[in-house]
């Protein structure tokens, strides 16, 4: 999988080439820190006067880095997606792997830190499932007919924890299509081809 940055975090992170890698490592502890505890406009005011640069540029950058961290640890993205998704930002190579190192050092620090932030989203909580076959009816005396009845269980999401519970039902065939068409669309992804797409999407 490949991450899609909008032309707002490409500018955010347009200034990474201009400073040193310390910097730019000082920059993801602060975006890890900041994602721990909240923004500090003093410690964006600190790095801007060593930096000479404005303080919004301090800002952008780490909420930048922040987010190209945060999307590519929720996804746990591989090093190869991550490396190409960066290449959309045109940077040199040395730049590119310290981003990685970056991302390969505190992604799962990262996600636990995300695992513990209250969401607004549903959530998978569990799954249960039947398996009905209807063996004869009234006009067919002699008949095979499966049903999977599935009840899907989802946390509401915020503090509440609520359950949530969604009812589907199918075939056997409908739910053998389905799952070889999400991985026919996983697998076709991963490929090359998908990948320029991706590098191109603006």
């Amino acid at each position: 999988m490949l991450l899609v940055l909008s032309e707002d975090h490409k500018e955010h992170l347009s200034f990474l080439p201009n400073v040193d890698a310390a910097v730019v490592g000082e920059f993801g502890r602060i975006a890890l820190e900041f994602l721990r505890r909240g923004s500090s406009p003093k410690i964006y005011e600190g790095a801007a006067r060593k930096l000479c640069v404005p303080v919004e540029m301090v800002q952008h950058g780490v909420e930048g880095l922040m987010y190209l961290m945060t999307e590519s640890s929720k996804h746990m993205i591989s090093e190869v997606d991550f490396l190409d998704s960066v290449l959309v930002l045109g940077f040199g190579e040395e730049l590119n792997q310290i981003l990685l190192q970056l991302y390969l050092q505190h992604h799962s620090q990262i996600r636990s830190i995300l695992s513990q932030l209250p969401s607004h989203l549903p959530a998978y909580h569990n799954l249960e499932w039947r398996l009905d076959v209807q063996l004869a009816s009234r006009p067919i005396r002699q008949q095979v007919v499966p049903m999977l009845t599935m009840r899907l269980l989802m946390t509401g999401g915020g503090d509440s924890g609520d359950l949530s519970r969604r009812v589907l039902q199918t075939d056997p065939s409908t739910l053998l299509h389905l799952i070889s068409t999400l991985e026919a669309a996983l697998a076709a992804i991963k490929t090359n081809h998908a990948r320029r797409i991706f590098r191109n999407i603006k």
